[in-house]
């Protein structure tokens, strides 16, 4: 299901009122021990809500590597003393066959930087 779909829903106004802060992802994709970026590197961010794996980003690396702002719900801070409440994104990379899966969290006000040292097989730019 993806964002907009979830968004009608009353998982949706659940899910928002404990995630009421923003946090942000970036994505870097390299090769060759961090030498070459990646670029069209697919890029899918999604959570399991309510049994439903909720898609809230997808979109490829630019020819830097990189995607710079993806904006996720997350928690808001309550204070520096308090172990942070944190909501959790599964993030897939692929191109062709080639996938590497990953889980992030994601905090308020946070960015937060996934490095993603990807190898090339077979099919890799197909």
């Amino acid at each position: 299901m993806n964002i907009n779909e979830f968004m009608k829903t009353n998982e949706y106004m659940d899910f928002i009122r404990k995630n009421p802060g923003i946090g942000n992802l970036k994505i870097r994709a390299y090769t060759a021990s961090e030498a070459l970026p990646v670029s069209g590197l697919n890029i899918i961010v999604s959570s399991i809500i309510a049994g439903n794996r909720i898609i809230f980003y997808s979109g490829k690396t630019d020819t830097s590597g990189m995607i710079p702002n993806i904006k996720l719900p997350a928690p808001s801070l309550t204070s520096n003393l308090e172990i942070p409440n944190t909501v959790t994104y599964d993030i897939e990379a692929f191109i062709g066959n080639n996938r590497s899966n990953f889980s992030v969290n994601m905090y308020d006000g946070v960015c937060v930087v996934q490095n993603i040292n990807f190898v090339p097989g077979d099919n890799y730019g197909n």
